[in-house]
């Protein structure tokens, strides 16, 4: 009987730790977004959730080991949307209806939008643009490759775009993270936005 209780504890401690380890890593994005790969100090993670600093060193090896999981975060927040976008599920009423030419274009049209909301957050964005800065460092540089071919890969498989298609898509992704950036794209209404500013999405 006794290791019910021992069993219990385990799992509730692993539970425990993974919660932690996704504090830890919401945290690690706001200082990177602000101050980057190396303006950050493992001690500013650890300030802002108010733990110590060893701490974040028995949930990550390094702060690069750390930044490289936030890389992964952010990349996986992007293709999550974006399969939403297309099953539908993540889908919010747009401001006014629009022609698309094509199923392929709906499905793409339906993803720029979800794409357009991810960067009304201004925290993620900024810290995307900090992984991009970062990649004179080659751990940095291979896993934004990484995530960056994989990212274009499922675009393309639940999409049905052609490489052309998906180029184009990318292009006025990477203009949006620039206009982003500069704070051009308002919080609560960047559908709207995105179609009477820049006519993308």
């Amino acid at each position: 009987m006794p290791a019910r209780p021992r069993l219990k504890a385990a799992a509730d401690a692993r539970h425990t730790a993974e919660e932690r380890r996704g504090e830890v890593l919401q945290a690690a994005v706001a200082e990177f977004a602000l101050h980057g790969l190396h303006g950050t100090s493992t001690e500013m993670i650890a300030r802002r959730i108010g733990i110590s600093q060893p701490y974040i060193f028995r949930l990550f090896p390094s702060k690069k080991q750390l930044f490289l999981a936030a890389i992964d975060q952010c990349f996986d927040r992007v293709e999550v949307a974006f399969r939403n976008a297309v099953d539908g599920s993540g889908t919010v009423p747009e401001s006014r209806p629009h022609f698309v030419a094509s199923p392929v274009d709906a499905r793409l049209h339906a993803m720029g939008h979800a794409y357009m909301r991810l960067l009304a957050k201004r925290e993620l964005l900024l810290f995307q643009m900090q992984a991009y800065a970062a990649c004179s460092d080659d751990d940095v540089r291979r896993k934004v490759k990484h995530r960056w071919e994989q990212l274009m890969k499922v675009t393309g498989e639940i999409s049905g775009a052609s490489m052309n298609e998906l180029t184009l898509f990318f292009s006025k992704g990477m203009l949006m993270n620039v206009v982003a950036s500069i704070g051009l794209v308002p919080e609560k209404a960047a559908d709207k936005w995105g179609h009477e500013v820049l006519g993308l999405a």
